[in-house]
């Protein structure tokens, strides 16, 4: 289904924030970015060699053969997509639904974009039949379907893609043409990693896959921007070369007191894999909790496994979201985003139909509000019992509960 915007209903034309970690900076990355601060020039365009080492090496660490002159980095995730898909031009398909960053940068281009659905045990990898029907379509009404991204550890769903249907999914795309952009931003925030078995389809399909990562997913503040790509090995110079014209023509450098903590983060010392390991367990606990809450209530949700969010369907409440003027997921959003007192982004950003009553939670905001609340959630290893976040886990569970209530509410807690 080719993507629409609905006109008229409120600012739903940019993405609203990934997930935030909403906890402290680690010291050694502070005194970096404060030591290069008197770095006045940028990065080259595609990042220094410093950083693009330390960008192989990350990859070599997760079985991806990976040089230096492979990689390319950018200040930021949207720029890096932005060059990625000028590069490789021709039509764009992309799961339903998808990350919400996505679409604004097909958007700019003039794309045509395509929506596949997804398979009903995760999001983020198109159902492959659906995906060679979409293919087919396309060709028979002229279109020139090019590309399809992807990404196996997902936002908004918080889901992990199975690794026979990936391989399903990227098998039907290699297969009719299509060049495979792997978005594995969330991959290092996996919440049970010993259990969870994460495939990156440039393992599968060496040749036709780019792997792209937003450091922001799990190694940097958010107010650091950088991203990674991650070419095929000797088989795409012309693309990369051509994704690095895009980069200087845009300016999209990072910025020279970033190059270095964001080099340190990608090596992956010890304090940075110590953090990611328990941001990742923090998260993943408070995850489970909301989980919890969203069934109790009624509503549905798959079984968060990765990122910091949460991915619900409160169709099955349609009845008490319309006696609270909710008729659609843009209302929704409104509606949750009030009654929560922090941004509840509907699933109409992230390309599900307008009419459905979907929307991403972010865990964060049950951390704390102060910094001094959030890293006492880091430490404890039962952050949900701690007082200010069971308080604000227990809010979520009320704000819930009273969604799925059928009777005015302006008359009360009464309901049907």
């Amino acid at each position: 289904m080719r993507l629409t915007l609905p006109e008229g209903r409120g600012p739903v034309r940019y993405a609203p924030s990934a997930p935030s970690p909403g906890l402290p900076v680690l010291p050694r990355l502070a005194a970096l970015l404060a030591g290069a601060a008197d770095h006045t020039a940028p990065e080259p365009p595609g990042g220094g060699p410093v950083l693009r080492e330390a960008a192989a090496g990350y990859w070599w660490r997760r079985g991806l053969r990976t040089h230096p002159e492979d990689t390319v980095a950018a200040s930021g995730a949207p720029p890096l997509l932005l060059a990625l898909l000028t590069a490789h031009g021709g039509d764009v398909l992309l799961p339903r639904p998808c990350p919400a960053w996505w679409t604004p940068q097909i958007r700019l281009l003039g794309r045509p974009a395509y929506a596949v659905p997804t398979p009903a045990e995760c999001g983020g990898v198109p159902d492959p039949y659906a995906l060679l029907e979409t293919v087919r379509r396309i060709r028979a009404e002229g279109g020139s379907p090019r590309l399809l991204l992807l990404s196996v550890a997902d936002d908004p769903t918080a889901t992990v893609a199975p690794p026979e249907l990936l391989r399903e999914a990227c098998e039907a795309a290699v297969a009719e043409g299509l060049h495979i952009v792997s978005d594995e931003t969330w991959r290092d925030t996996l919440h049970r990693p010993r259990e969870t078995v994460l495939l990156s389809p440039a393992e599968m399909c060496p040749e036709d896959v780019t792997v792209l990562t937003d450091l922001v997913g799990a190694l940097t503040p958010a107010g650091w921007p950088c991203a990674v790509a991650r070419f095929p090995p000797g088989a795409a110079g012309a693309h990369r070369a051509r994704t690095l014209d895009i980069l200087t023509a845009l300016g999209a450098l990072v910025a020279a007191p970033v190059a270095p903590a964001a080099a340190y983060t990608l090596g992956e010392p010890p304090d940075v894999a110590e953090r990611t390991r328990l941001a990742a367990a923090l998260h993943a606990r408070i995850a489970a909790t909301a989980h919890r809450a969203v069934l109790d209530a009624g509503a549905l949700a798959l079984p968060p496994r990765a990122g910091r969010h949460l991915y619900a369907d409160l169709g099955p409440l349609r009845a008490g979201l319309t006696a609270h003027g909710v008729q659609d997921s843009l209302d929704l959003e409104n509606h949750l985003t009030v009654r929560l007192g922090t941004p509840v982004p509907g699933g109409h950003r992230f390309g599900d139909e307008l009419g459905s009553l979907r929307a991403r939670f972010d865990t964060a905001p049950f951390l704390g509000e102060s910094e001094p609340e959030r890293a006492e959630a880091l430490a404890d290893p039962r952050p949900e019992e701690l007082p200010h976040v069971a308080a604000a886990l227990s809010r979520f569970a009320a704000v819930l509960a009273e969604l799925a209530e059928t009777g005015d509410p302006r008359e009360g807690r009464g309901g049907s």
